[in-house]
């Protein structure tokens, strides 16, 4: 019998949180799917592994059997994974560097120049991400290193430093009547529509709505959209406004699109992240990373990485 590791993880997760809603904001799903991965897992394996309650999801005898050796065989996995994608990128002397929307900016010519001075014959890929994958491909070994907006899902799984530090602003349909204002407070935005990620990306979505930032105001959702181009024309087409990275007014700048500062909402920040800590490589790819921090590329306060 063959058995997804994906299951394995979601499993992993809600035994130790012992919540399916908890668990569904770990691991960036939504928690209808959640449960269905979850029976699929109980159906495979031909065995009730938790006890649903109002309490919480309580593990079984079996269930408890399985948690004990389940950390061990994911990382055990991982680990084989990430050593056999790596081994296929050092061969090729590519080192695969994920990165979402602008999180890769104007610094980046200058990161990947110093690292080709540290490695000659080294090639960086650049890998673009869709928002519903917000560690770039970290998470199935996709890469070596991403550039990343931070906080990120599974974050804490992950090597990372701080790039930079960025206000978020708010990106609306130019024809919107507080397009004309030279500043808007946040305030002021809780009752518009938003342009948003798929509900499935979970506290990633919230952030970007500055749920914990409306005093218990729900957010309204006008559209949902995956990349920056849906995005883009979702605003444009007065579907609704977002919460964007001062940046975007550089990298997405659009007819029909009105980038302005917003009051009350906290800042963004940029790190770079990867997952093995002995590559070589790796270590100097994010060493030209805090080299170009340290020259002032990255850390100016309104520059993005």
């Amino acid at each position: 019998m063959d058995v997804d590791t994906r299951l394995l993880r979601y499993f992993a997760v809600v035994a130790e949180e012992g919540n399916l809603t908890r668990a569904a904001q770990r691991l960036f799903v939504s928690q209808p799917a959640l449960t269905k991965q979850v029976k699929q897992l109980e159906n495979l394996l031909g065995v009730r592994l938790f006890t649903r309650s109002r309490a919480g999801m309580a593990l079984t005898e079996p269930g408890r059997t399985l948690a004990e050796r389940v950390p061990a065989l994911l990382t055990d996995w991982d680990r084989v994974l990430r050593d056999t994608k790596g081994a296929a990128s050092r061969a090729a002397r590519v080192l695969r560097v994920g990165f979402l929307a602008s999180a890769a900016n104007e610094a980046t010519p200058e990161i990947i120049a110093a690292f080709a001075r540290r490695r000659p014959g080294w090639r960086v890929e650049m890998r673009q991400a869709t928002w519903s994958n917000p560690s770039a491909g970290l998470s199935d070994s996709d890469v070596d290193a991403a550039l990343l907006r931070l906080p990120f899902p599974g974050q804490e799984n992950w090597h990372v430093e701080v790039l930079l530090t960025e206000p978020r602003w708010v990106a609306l349909p130019s024809a919107h009547p507080l397009a004309a204002r030279d500043r808007i407070e946040f305030r002021e935005l809780w009752d518009e529509p938003f342009v948003a990620a798929a509900p499935e990306t979970g506290w990633w979505r919230d952030y970007w709505l500055a749920t914990d930032e409306r005093e218990g105001t729900r957010p309204r959702i006008g559209a949902v959209t995956d990349t920056p181009d849906d995005w883009l024309s979702a605003i444009a087409n007065g579907y609704g406004i977002a919460l964007a990275p001062e940046s975007a007014a550089r990298f997405y700048a659009r007819p029909g699109v009105t980038y302005r500062p917003v009051d009350g909402v906290t800042p963004t920040q940029v790190g770079v992240a990867w997952a093995d800590d002995t590559n070589p490589v790796v270590r100097d790819f994010v060493k030209c990373c805090l080299g170009c921090g340290a020259s002032g590329a990255l850390h100016a306060e309104g520059h993005q990485a």
